[in-house]
């Protein structure tokens, strides 16, 4: 195997990185024998080269053996052949059933769901199986991916398609026969691209084409944007009809699909998970989602407005609205394919940005590379856990039952417009705490909970500081890009005491944590108003506040030196163990309500957050609007509002602003049938999309996006009514809802501009 001599020394910390010191493997897969004996294929990198080796896998289930002899059965009835291993320790889960192929595993996982009565996922359930083979072949053997690469290293190759549609569709579909991809576009972290299309050839050939280069360049990664729920179900299809064997596997074999299911904090998204033996499958449209529940700060989750946001689309980038590409093609391919070429470019700056924390988790974690990108932190941290029980043979808990409990402590003082605003951060609140006063998982017999969160710490301190002393561009962005996925793990591990499918969770240490959370901010509060400062707002582990009111005799430097002896004041208040982090200063801050303000930067930039002020439900003259009002209040120009909305009103009735702008993009929350299904038991109420989607000839699933718009003449009107796809607008003959949108303008000016001066009062006197 290949190992490094100048490889990072934490990855000799078997308890983050496992304990298996063999570097550069980029896959790992199951290859199943009928008659036992299962072994995993392993792919390494060596040099150029990708190199197969093979070794046992050897599947296991934990068992809580005194539950079986309590229900009449014992471990001897199970009906497949395995070693017993006895497991040290007073947990119940406390033997270990180890076979010699997955299908043994299955069979006994089936056996014991019968004679315990528990599904494996149900709580309490006396036995633990993990499903997935390739993170259990990872769990004993103490292996991670990419271990002693640097992201730079990975192959990692971009994909897209472009389609037509028939003449008198609106949506491609790929059953349908003249429903064609034109054009498959590839490109890799080299700056490499080909497009292929059936400009010069057919469908078939093109497909054929496509499969040779994904062999020929060999990649660990293909990347797309929605390429789960769109180009690959797409080209799967194509190429059924086509009879071309998809074998991009690096075994030759094609791909396959299940149903699956993503949850992203609060949203849970349906998708078709494919797989490519000896490959990993990443969609950046989840990273785009998975990075927004954090920042909440795109406007969409569309590719373009991704890059526009990031700075990656170029200016001369070609644009082509969806509805148009089929009648581009006919007249122009050759625009069509520099639009392509433009959506592989985004695709990969946008991967390689949001990707690069994935990346190093793969470093760190038992799961492919593909699975890091769509598992949850909290089940991170549990499988964890669980690798290093099992390497040292030592018996597992059962979770705790899930209870509710106070959380962190959120409040906001004033609401309005505040000037000379500073923020303070305390630096990871909560893992602070939890290593301040040792408070971790009673049943963690081994203390491994505590050690890798002062381990992970320890590792992101020493990364932060390296970023910052690094010579090269590509030394800084790989000490960056670590000390980001420590972050993001450190501040996994609060979480995790109360995540109900957690083995190791511990409620009441949560709720400790919670508690001492609040009393210290509560302090920290008391001492910023002592101190005659001014909160604004605190969200668990931040506050927004104003400094006090400064002698208008003291220079600019006095000022400062001033500001400077109140933080360090500040700080020396803290309890030992506890730092606080003075990481913003802005010219002004509007305060709406609870996580939801704007902030005027030193350098005239405007960052807003929350969802009631940049809410993706709102149509894109909304968002305009309400951002060109929020840079007024935060730059005292309030008298000018009345102004900006006569302006749009003006656009609006004289039907000058397009109609692309009135409308509403939403992503649909569950399909369609599901939400047809609660519509007739009466369980929900009526939705403009989801009528639309059902009276489409599109097939949309959960997941899925719609663009529409309200018609008609009166500004009351049901909008599941007369909703229409902003695919079906004519511009030639204008039907969108004048007295609507100027009823919604009005009601969102009224929204932002007529706050209570009574309540603003109170608020300010407390």
């Amino acid at each position: 195997m290949n190992k490094p001599a100048d490889k990072d020394p934490q990855f000799s910390d078997s308890i983050l990185f496992g304990h298996n010191d063999d570097t550069c493997l980029v896959a790992a897969e199951l290859v199943a024998n009928k008659r036992g004996h299962d072994k995993v294929s392993l792919f390494f990198r060596r040099g150029e080269e990708t190199v197969t080796e093979s070794e046992p896998f050897t599947p296991f289930v934990l068992v809580d053996a005194s539950r079986l002899d309590a229900r009449g059965t014992s471990l001897d009835d199970c009906p497949v052949s395995f070693e017993q291993v006895s497991l040290s320790g007073p947990a119940p889960l406390d033997t270990k059933m180890v076979f010699e192929s997955w299908r043994d595993g299955i069979a006994a996982r089936r056996w014991l769901s019968q004679v315990t009565g528990f599904k494996p996922s149900a709580p309490g359930a006396p036995y633990l199986f993990v499903s997935d083979a390739v993170r259990q072949h990872l769990t004993n053997t103490g292996r991670t991916m990419f271990k002693g690469m640097d992201f730079t290293q990975v192959r990692r190759m971009q994909v897209d398609i472009e389609c037509i549609v028939t003449d008198g569709f609106e949506f491609c579909n790929a059953r349908r026969e003249g429903d064609m991809i034109v054009a498959i576009g590839m490109s890799d972290q080299t700056g490499w691209s080909e497009i292929v299309s059936v400009v010069n050839s057919d469908e078939k050939t093109m497909l054929e084409r496509f499969v040779e280069i994904v062999r020929e360049r060999d990649p660990d990664v293909i990347e797309g944007h929605n390429i789960f729920n769109f180009d690959l179900p797409y080209i799967t299809a194509r190429a059924k009809r086509h009879k071309v064997k998809l074998t991009i596997g690096r075994n030759g074999s094609v791909p396959s699909s299940r149903s699956s299911r993503l949850s992203i904090a609060e949203r849970t998204i349906s998708y078709q998970r494919f797989d490519v033996f000896g490959r990993h499958v990443v969609d950046t449209l989840f990273l785009a989602q998975a990075y927004d529940v954090s920042e909440r700060s795109l406007t969409g989750l569309g590719l373009k407005d991704i890059a526009i946001h990031f700075g990656f689309a170029a200016r001369n980038r070609t644009y082509i609205p969806g509805n148009e590409i089929s009648a581009v093609f006919a007249s122009d391919p050759d625009r069509l394919m520099s639009y392509l070429e433009d959506d592989l470019t985004e695709t990969r700056a946008v991967a390689s940005l949001l990707s690069q924390s994935y990346f190093v988790q793969s470093q760190i974690l038992p799961y492919s590379y593909q699975n890091v990108c769509v598992r949850g932190n909290a089940t991170k941290i549990d499988a964890m856990m669980l690798r290093e029980y099992v390497r040292q043979n030592q018996s597992v808990p059962l979770p705790d039952m899930a209870r509710k409990f106070a959380g962190g402590y959120t409040d906001m003082f004033f609401q309005g417009v505040a000037r000379d605003v500073h923020h303070c951060d305390v630096r990871s609140l909560y893992p602070s705490l939890m290593i301040a006063h040792e408070i971790g998982p009673r049943h963690d017999e081994l203390g491994v909970f505590l050690r890798m969160l002062d381990r992970l710490r320890s590792y992101r301190l020493d990364a932060k500081a390296k970023a910052v002393s690094a010579r090269t561009k590509a030394q800084r962005a790989h000490y960056s890009s670590l000390q980001q996925t420590f972050k993001i793990l450190i501040n996994s591990f609060y979480g995790y005491l109360g995540f109900a499918q957690g083995q190791f969770n511990d409620f009441g240490a949560a709720e400790q944590i919670t508690g001492e959370g609040r009393e210290l901010l509560r302090a920290m509060i008391a001492k910023l108003r002592e101190q005659g400062a001014t909160p604004i707002e605190i969200d668990t582990d931040g506050i927004y506040f104003v400094p006090p009111d400064a002698d208008k005799r003291m220079t600019a430097a006095k000022r400062r030196k001033h500001i400077e002896e109140l933080r360090s004041d500040f700080a020396d208040s803290l309890p030992e163990g506890i730092e606080v982090e003075f990481d913003g200063e802005y010219q002004a801050m509007y305060s709406y309500k609870m996580k939801n303000y704007a902030l005027l930067h030193e350098s005239g930039e405007m960052t807003i957050k929350g969802g009631a002020l940049r809410s993706r439900g709102l149509a894109g003259f909304q968002r305009q609007f309400l951002r060109k009002l929020l840079r007024l209040k935060l730059e005292g120009k309030d008298k000018e509002i009345p102004a900006l909305k006569t302006s749009i009103e003006a656009s609006i009735s004289g039907r000058t602003l397009a109609v692309a702008e009135l409308a509403k993009t939403v992503t649909l929350q569950d399909a369609p049938a599901t939400y047809a299904a609660k519509i007739a038991r009466k369980a929900r109420s009526r939705d403009a999309a989801y009528e639309l989607a059902l009276r489409s000839e599109r097939e949309y699933r959960a997941g899925d996006q719609l663009t529409y718009y309200v018609t008609g003449e009166k500004k009351s009107v049901a909008a599941h009514e007369y909703a229409k796809l902003l695919t079906d607008a004519d511009p030639a003959n204008r039907d969108e809802n004048v007295p609507y949108y100027l009823a919604k303008l009005d009601a969102l000016y009224k929204k932002f501009t007529e706050i209570d001066a009574d309540a603003l009062q109170k608020k300010l006197e407390l």
